[in-house]
């Protein structure tokens, strides 16, 4: 496949800005479009998957959807990287907590992305390929953090493709979480992986910044006005970012 549009972005590169945010939820992307950027414009919609472009503190930036899970982001991702001339993508996602060294609402900043997905098997590897993020993003962010004074781990997650896992007869130590968790993953989530790997392949840049809305170790969970509020930190976080490259 050449060309645009494609099958799932009916736009052209010079709609996109060479950075991308990108929220799992259609929704989310207009939230952020029409609440932190200058003069959006929609510049996607098929499949009801939001897309737009603004400026924020003059520069372009544009912010579109991902929808749930590694193939739906592999998709999109894809696309904007090797059609759309986008360079960088940065996830703005949740993130179920899977370590004591985070807490709810807290910023995890993935370092890299563990995964019990067979995504890596599309790039034909004679091993085990480890999903990383780009440096410049992720230092950029972890400075913009400090100076921004928010509460931020940076280090591992898990981009899984189950969301209700059947752990029907396990015991506590037995479950998933924990036995993650004793690795040092500190979240779980359904996308970063995915994003890691097509960045990877297409020698652009990926992040993922997420906020933890529960933890599966102590229960906790927020609420949906302290999910948007914490959310809130998180999208000026990856806005500053966008803006400092």
């Amino acid at each position: 496949m050449s060309g645009y549009p494609t099958p799932h972005i009916n736009a052209t590169p010079e709609d996109f800005a060479k950075t991308v945010l990108m929220p799992g939820d259609p929704l989310r992307a207009k939230f952020i479009a029409e609440n932190f950027l200058d003069n959006p414009r929609l510049v996607n919609n098929v499949r009801g998957i939001q897309g737009y472009t603004g400026s924020y503190k003059g520069v372009p930036v544009s912010v579109m959807a991902s929808g749930m899970g590694m193939p739906s982001i592999g998709i999109y991702s894809h696309e904007l990287y090797n059609f759309f001339g986008v360079e960088n993508i940065i996830r703005v996602g949740s993130a179920g907590g899977m370590s004591q060294k985070v807490d709810v609402r807290d910023i995890i900043i993935a370092q890299g992305a563990c995964t019990d997905s067979n995504y890596a098997h599309n790039f034909r590897l004679p091993g085990t390929f480890a999903p990383i993020a780009d440096y410049t993003l992720l230092s950029t962010v972890v400075n913009k953090a400090q100076e921004m004074k928010l509460s931020y781990t940076v280090g591992n997650v898990l981009s899984s493709d189950i969301f209700y896992g059947d752990t029907a007869g396990l015991s506590p130590d037995e479950a998933p979480a924990p036995l993650w968790g004793k690795m040092g993953v500190l979240g779980v989530e359904m996308e970063a992986a995915a994003l890691y790997m097509n960045a990877a392949r297409a020698g652009k840049r990926a992040l993922a910044i997420l906020t933890v809305s529960d933890h599966l170790l102590t229960g906790e969970a927020l609420s949906a006005e302290q999910r948007q509020n914490s959310f809130t930190d998180m999208m000026k976080l990856s806005l500053e970012t966008a803006v400092s490259l």
